[in-house]
């Protein structure tokens, strides 16, 4: 093992100009993971006393492999030397230790991509986690990217819109947890055995982002019969445009999650509140990611005015449609937009056709980031639960509420003796039910939405040529 750790990230390392994916060690690691993973429990660990389960010898080479195979591909990488040779530690340490939940503190405080965002630089990534909107258990996973950190995009986040944390990535390959609608690289997915003080990175692939986003509006755009003006018909053609927009949409919206008027931590990841007050989160800085794309769209920044729309389509046809529809609040969101871009008389939906009124819908969208903003602002003098009613408030001004619903009879239908946290369990699980229109829309764009399960820019090149 002290071979090992001497050679991962040593003195002799060539450039990184050969791709991770293209070295012969690669399928190896992959296979190896592959292997791994369906023996592993929910937690991590592997239970050599279950049915199926490997012999642990099985089990200890599969981890050998994994470690050549880094120490193969790591002299490419010289920039994660460290976090390498912590990974092998790591990996070493969960065999040595008889495969209990695993533990990969050390090698995740190694590892810090957001240190050195130089456009196209690649990481081997391999960690016990689960994928958000993925897979539910931290089984192991591999996964190669490339860092998307473009001139014009460094010169905003170090003059507008700092977020030293942010990472926008694209993938290389990727073992099955990634097979799935994931489409972030999160430290707190990570098996460890206590978070660490403060998170210094996070990973979204707008790749993905882009390919399924050019997917469903496509299918959508051609279902409601909706004209689209010329630049945006090209924009949603063009993979690369689609991926620059998302990365600065991506960037905006993380940092607003920690800036504005917010009654303190709106986001309470940790605490437990209505969903609705989540989706009001979410939109809130989609909404705000919009806001500054007009303002940068009328400096000249191209990307600009395909963040608008990125935003109002993703927003619009995707999101409300996919999923399941309990506590879905990136739905409710979605549903939300549209609702309130309809009574403005921006979307009409008229002889089943839709048409947006492209002259007024920044105008009108960027009034609804107002009046959450607002909501957010007062909330600061609020106690929670009447917070939270303001919000109720709000969504329900433009969506009908489930007519069996405890919180839309107002507060002398809940026991306001219990605190505020054990109201929620009176919120319904689909508290705002689908209109019709989107009842319809989410029965055709199904087919659509399922095959972007898994979707890279590759497959959506092929399938656009």
């Amino acid at each position: 093992m002290t071979e090992i750790l001497a050679r991962v990230g040593s003195e002799e390392q060539v450039p990184p100009v050969v791709r991770v994916v293209d070295h012969p060690a690669w399928p190896v690691l992959k296979d190896a993971v592959e292997r791994i993973r369906p023996w592993q429990s929910g937690d991590g660990s592997i239970d050599f006393g279950a049915d199926g389960a490997p012999d642990p010898e099985d089990a200890g080479s599969a981890v050998r492999s994994v470690v050549r195979a880094v120490e193969e591909l790591s002299p490419l990488l010289p920039h994660d030397a460290a976090y390498h040779r912590a990974l092998v530690k790591d990996l070493h340490r969960w065999a040595d230790e008889g495969f209990q939940v695993p533990d990969f503190l050390d090698s995740l405080l190694a590892f810090q991509p957001a240190a050195d965002r130089r456009d196209g630089l690649q990481h081997l990534v391999v960690f016990p986690m689960y994928t958000q909107n993925g897979n539910p258990d931290r089984n192991l996973e591999a996964v190669v990217l490339r860092m998307v950190w473009p001139d014009w995009l460094a010169e905003l986040e170090r003059t507008r819109y700092d977020n030293p944390l942010f990472c926008g990535i694209t993938f290389e390959d990727f073992t099955a947890g990634y097979d799935t609608n994931s489409a972030v690289l999160f430290p707190e997915t990570i098996a460890v055995r206590e978070a660490p003080e403060r998170f210094t990175w996070g990973g979204i692939f707008c790749d993905r982002e882009a390919a399924r986003f050019r997917r469903v509006t496509e299918a959508a755009v051609d279902l409601l019969g909706l004209e689209l003006p010329d630049d945006i018909r090209e924009m949603v053609a063009d993979q690369e445009r689609c991926q620059q927009a998302f990365v600065l949409w991506d960037m905006v919206h993380d940092r607003t999650h920690s800036h504005g008027d917010l009654p303190f931590d709106p986001f309470m990841i940790k605490q437990r509140q209505p969903f609705w007050m989540y989706g009001l989160e979410e939109l809130r800085c989609d909404l705000t990611a919009f806001k500054e794309a007009v303002k940068l769209a009328d400096d000249g920044v191209p990307q600009g005015r395909d963040v608008q729309y990125a935003v109002l389509f993703d927003r619009m046809f995707r999101f409300p449609v996919t999923g399941e529809r309990v506590r879905n609040y990136d739905g409710l969101g979605g549903q939300l937009l549209f609702a309130y871009l309809h009574k403005h008389d921006v979307v009409r939906w008229t002889d089943n056709r839709l048409s947006i009124d492209w002259q007024r819908a920044p105008q009108i969208t960027n009034q609804l980031c107002a009046e959450i903003e607002k909501l957010y602002r007062d909330g600061i003098d609020r106690p929670k639960l009447v917070h939270w009613f303001a919000g109720y408030e709000l969504v329900s001004t433009y969506l009908a509420p489930h007519p069996g619903s405890k919180w839309a009879k107002g507060p002398d239908a809940l026991d306001l003796s219990l605190p505020p946290r054990k109201l929620v369990d009176d919120v319904l699980p689909d508290e705002f039910p689908l209109s019709m229109f989107y009842e319809a829309l989410a029965k055709k764009l199904k087919r659509v939405i399922a095959e972007t399960k898994g979707i890279t820019a590759q497959a959506a090149e092929r399938a656009a040529a």
